[in-house]
């Protein structure tokens, strides 16, 4: 063997040094491809997480607004009704009315006291939870 023989040995051997390296070159691409797949698949999914979230929020916020609207208007019925209230306290003078007409008042009164009463229960008990049935008499009641 000589030295082209010698040659041929190193370019051979770098030819397949080289194709080795090709080789493992385009494997380590083909791995950072499929890297990047699952990554492309995973912030895929985020986006879409987001929009449904950002959708959510959007339906939220308009039911919000709905509540807000219409809490707002309760609340200036509230207010009407006791500015009504405060008008009709001042015209009239209950303390005098009651050494009039006792009995007038005792009746309006304790009625007044039961429907209040039972708008009470009824606002925080409207499936009958406490297990009390319309109709019956209840011991802590005014009602005779």
């Amino acid at each position: 063997m000589g030295l082209i023989g010698s040659i041929k040995i190193a370019i051979v051997l770098t030819m397949l040094s080289t194709a080795g390296l090709g080789y493992a070159y385009v494997q380590r691409l083909q791995s950072n491809l499929e890297t990047a797949r699952a990554n492309v698949i995973k912030m895929e999914l985020a986006v879409k997480t987001s929009e449904e979230s950002l959708e959510r929020l959007q339906v939220e916020t308009r039911r919000f607004n709905e509540l807000n609207t219409q809490l707002q208007a309760d609340l200036q019925k509230a207010e009407r009704y006791g500015d009504e209230l405060r008008n009709t306290l001042q015209k009239h003078n209950l303390t005098v009315l009651a050494e009039k007409k006792p009995g007038l008042i005792e009746k309006r009164m304790n009625d007044a006291t039961d429907k209040l009463w039972d708008d009470l229960f009824n606002i925080t008990d409207p499936n009958g939870v406490l297990g009390i049935n319309e109709g019956t008499t209840d011991p802590d009641s005014n009602k005779d």
